[in-house]
């Protein structure tokens, strides 16, 4: 596996964690059915094998609505189960306080329109500050793995914000990202994201990044929210096979991710080969969960964490908060930690109903099967993508925020070098919606730039700006400038 099970401190021979509580250690049974409670008593036995962070954040003051899935009780149930299950008094799980992430960090991932305060409130920040707290545990070798319980969620959330689609309005894990990258020199980053639904803003932060690997394995766009999401959207034109989107039938168990787990996922990480895993750790593919069609359990998912060996789990969707999100959370955290989970049991899981039928096992195998022959067959097709191109690549596409009803109209362009990662600028033209008619040009300068592409993005922002077309004209600059008007 990619990293044998070491934790990014030990990879990078930081030194020993240094958290010890005085706690009392007790670890036993998990979750009984009967009662809905756990009384999972930890003991020396099965001390934690992996330091763990905790940071939580159910954010009070923000909702949708009244009425809204996403809503303040996602994190709270989840908070009383682990208080009730004795995890904070496990040595070695210790929990910190959020942060605010400043709004410098946020402008080096996003550009809104008309801004970005227009959108983004205290609690999105905070959420976003959570993550990056969770980062920081990681990186200065605090702990060897952080879990960051937050909200508003992220992954929906594009570089271009003209409001929240899919209840997301800024990028949670790419701000966490962006400030690892500023404060700590990270470069190749992986992120799995296990939510049910495809994470179609994180697949367009990272598209045309060759050294961030984003892989989504989610509920088919056939069948779901956003409907996007297959094997086609494989990387922009300088980063192909940077992006693994995995489309799972409906009905898909336990076995089935697995399945995905043990031969698609681990291989390619292991090829891959990043600094840090980040798993944007979404539990709406549980079989209870109201805005899906899964069937996973709350042991599958600890398993699953398992495998992955993330560094850093951000939460994302999960929708069942009294029925699912108690019991996914103390079986991840109890994985993260290194504890047995095998005895997370849920109430109301009934093994013959949710049994994976063999039809979905079959689309799931060919599936996998056609997927490790594209995936062998990347440089071919980023040759062929190349051919004919020229210095610019475009791609002109909508996208709906349907939580604040703006359509928006897209012209992007990527300027292709030979040996290098080249700029990509976003043309964004927004309708309807509070503000109105809005018009953005967007530069986004690659973080792995040097002064001639700096100077190239510059020149070529001054020109579209002089063509006209839109009412601002931006670039983002992530490790140089960060984001100013031109």
């Amino acid at each position: 596996m990619w990293n044998k099970g070491l934790s990014y401190r030990e990879r990078q021979g930081i030194g020993q964690a240094g958290m010890n509580k005085d706690t009392n250690s007790n670890v036993g049974d998990a979750l009984n059915a009967d009662t809905n409670k756990s009384h999972a008593l930890h003991t020396d036995e099965n001390a934690p094998k992996h330091s763990l962070g905790l940071v939580f954040f159910p954010a009070f003051d923000w909702k949708i609505s009244e009425t809204h899935p996403e809503r303040q009780e996602r994190l709270l149930y989840t908070r009383d189960q682990i208080v009730e299950e004795g995890l904070l008094d496990i040595p070695n799980i210790v929990e910190y306080n959020p942060i605010v992430a400043d709004w410098d960090t946020i402008e080096r991932v996003h550009v809104g329109a008309p801004d970005l305060e227009s959108w983004v409130t205290e609690a999105h920040r905070v959420s976003a500050g959570g993550a990056i707290a969770a980062a920081d545990a990681v990186m200065r070798g605090e702990v060897d793995r952080a879990f960051a319980l937050v909200r508003p969620p992220g992954h929906h959330a594009m570089a271009m914000v003209h409001g929240i689609r899919g209840f997301c309005t800024i990028n949670i894990e790419a701000v966490m990202i962006q400030h690892m990258r500023q404060t700590y020199g990270i470069k190749r980053v992986a992120v799995v994201d296990t939510d049910v639904h495809h994470g179609d803003g994180s697949q367009d932060v990272f598209y045309h990044d060759p050294d961030t690997l984003y892989i989504s394995f989610h509920q088919d766009g056939r069948t779901l929210y956003p409907g996007t999401g297959f094997m086609d959207e494989f990387g922009g034109p300088q980063a192909i096979g940077g992006n693994i989107d995995i489309p799972l039938p409906p009905g898909t168990g336990d076995e089935g991710l697995m399945k995905v787990m043990r031969e698609l996922v681990l291989p390619i990480l292991e090829e891959f080969n990043p600094d840090i895993v980040i798993n944007s750790a979404g539990q709406d593919n549980h079989f209870s969960d109201p805005l899906a069609n899964m069937q996973v359990t709350a042991k599958g998912y600890a398993e699953l964490v398992d495998l992955l060996q993330a560094d850093i789990a951000v939460l994302e969707g999960g929708y069942s908060v009294q029925e699912a999100l108690p019991y996914v959370n103390t079986g991840i955290i109890l994985s993260m930690a290194g504890l047995d989970y095998s005895k997370v049991v849920e109430p109301a899981f009934d093994p013959v109903k949710y049994k994976q039928s063999q039809n979905v096992t079959a689309y799931i195998d060919d599936l996998i099967a056609k997927w490790k022959v594209q995936w062998a067959n990347r440089h071919k097709m980023a040759e062929e993508e190349r051919t004919g191109v020229g210095d610019i690549w475009s791609n002109r596409y909508n996208v709906y925020y349907d939580e604040t009803g703006v359509q928006e109209e897209r012209l992007e362009k990527v300027r292709m070098y030979e040996n290098k990662v080249g700029w990509h600028s976003v043309l964004s033209h927004g309708q309807y919606g509070p503000y109105g008619p809005q018009s953005v040009y967007a530069m986004f300068i690659p973080w792995q730039a040097d002064e001639g592409t700096r100077q190239d993005a510059i020149t070529e922002t001054k020109r579209a700006k002089a063509e006209g077309g839109a009412s601002r004209y931006v670039v983002v600059d992530p490790l140089g400038d960060g984001q100013y008007e031109v």
